[in-house]
């Protein structure tokens, strides 16, 4: 497989005909069905998949997207077959040790969220080298969701936020919605403008549901290790068409009804 960015190559930054989404969420779904679909093992999926990040993350430089979150390993698929879960483990520690050089030279900022506690010593040694050897690069900011869950997040921030309040140093009074948002994970990372799924699945799977409230959503048929430039370029297209409103109305809607 190749470098995700290629030796002495420069992805350069292409002007985006529409209008550009500051933070593009993907549920990378459909490596398992890809695979037994032609008869792989699930194995080859995931393998695949990873090459389509590679170029999924080399797209989102090109076309400055300042924020990338991919939900690369749920806290539920620790449930999955033992051989399975293992082979996922292998892939990741695989792609930081061969990508995180290329990723620094392209400028990427890699963040992960989700629970450390538990986690293999070996892949969290990684996950902190990853992050601490990136830490002040100011391009792509890659935010790989690792041991994530949303429903998780949530509760977490709520308890660190309860033993505030318990200990005397918050008044209930002070929780708003931003005050909870900074106990997030995601505390400094700008809310999702556009989710993309793959696989022809159209749910959140316990990803990002705090954060993705005013998302616009895009659901593609393909699974993900078929998931390249075009179909992202294809997934900005139908964002830079959609109107948001954020619960508003827009000048256009008043103007319709004012018309009649």
């Amino acid at each position: 497989m190749r470098n995700m960015i290629e030796a002495n190559t420069a992805v350069k930054v292409r002007t985006w005909p529409g209008r550009v989404p500051a933070h593009v969420g993907i549920i990378m779904d459909g490596n398992g069905r890809w695979a037994l679909s032609r008869g792989l093992p699930r194995i080859e999926g995931h393998r695949r998949g990873v090459e389509a990040l590679r170029v999924t993350v080399r797209a989102a430089i090109e076309f400055g997207l300042r924020y990338l979150t991919v939900y690369s390993f749920s806290a539920e698929n620790w449930s999955r077959p033992i051989e399975e879960v293992s082979d996922l483990m292998g892939l990741l520690k695989r792609f930081i040790r061969h990508d995180l050089g290329e990723l620094q030279k392209a400028g990427v900022k890699v963040r992960v969220i989700g629970t450390r506690e538990n986690l293999n010593p070996e892949i969290l040694a990684l996950l902190e080298e990853a992050e601490a050897l990136t830490a002040a690069n100011t391009g792509l900011t890659l935010i790989v969701a690792f041991n994530y869950g949303s429903r998780q997040e949530i509760a977490a921030a709520a308890r660190m936020i309860a033993a505030k309040a318990a200990s005397g140093v918050l008044a209930p009074a002070e929780i708003d919605e931003d005050f909870f948002a900074e106990h997030l994970d995601t505390a400094g990372i700008p809310d999702p403008d556009l989710i993309i799924r793959t696989s022809g699945e159209q749910r959140l799977s316990n990803f990002l549901m705090w954060q993705a409230a005013y998302s616009e959503f895009v659901f593609v048929p393909i699974h993900w290790p078929d998931f390249d430039r075009q179909a992202l370029a294809d997934a900005l297209t139908e964002f830079s068409a959609r109107e948001r409103r954020f619960g508003g109305v827009t000048l256009s809607h008043q103007s319709a009804k004012v018309g009649g």
